[in-house]
């Protein structure tokens, strides 16, 4: 991909026009499902449109759509492996526990935005956060699991913690 100059907003839907069979069927082969792809072709262009960086002159605008696109499978995988987490800790949950489809609904997406909160921080970072959070560890019994001091488990947990004070801050700003 080559960057001449910046494409005008109307070079937009040539680029869509042009391109969008050819990512659909693309996402197709890499996803199995012409439903998904298609939802999935129709996000990587809507994130084209929502970029808020100037659109640049492609000489190869196959491979800007690929790069976007895997970005936006990458996010679907991660996404969907979130929810099967979810769904198989809610079958291992006693008979008693029942939620309502509003009370799932909400749940699966609080978790969401806490792992694009978390994500980019390192794994063992989230893994110390999660384990005294979300599972009731105490720093001891973490530290062990992870096979770091307890000092370390404090300081990742407060920079989690700090990621996901600001994280959800500068998305409440957005």
């Amino acid at each position: 991909m080559t960057i001449s100059s910046a494409i005008r907003p109307e070079s937009i839907g040539t680029l869509y026009a042009d391109h969008h069979p050819w990512l659909r069927a693309w996402l197709r082969k890499k996803l199995g499902c012409i439903d998904q792809a298609a939802d999935l072709a129709q996000d990587t262009f809507l994130r084209v449109l929502s970029s808020q960086q100037a659109l640049p002159a492609l000489n190869e605008p196959r491979a800007f759509l690929t790069t976007i696109a895997q970005r936006v499978l990458s996010n679907h995988w991660r996404r969907q492996k979130l929810e099967q987490a979810y769904l198989d800790a809610l079958m291992l949950a006693p008979p008693h526990f029942e939620l309502s489809p509003e009370e799932r609904s909400i749940l699966l997406e609080a978790l969401i935005e806490l792992d694009q909160v978390l994500n980019g921080l390192p794994l063992l970072v989230k893994r110390a956060f999660l384990l005294t959070q979300l599972d009731g560890l105490g720093h001891a019994e973490t530290a062990e699991l992870l096979g770091i001091s307890v000092r370390t488990v404090k300081r990742h947990i407060v920079k989690a913690g700090l990621q996901c004070y600001f994280g959800t801050t500068a998305m409440d700003l957005v």
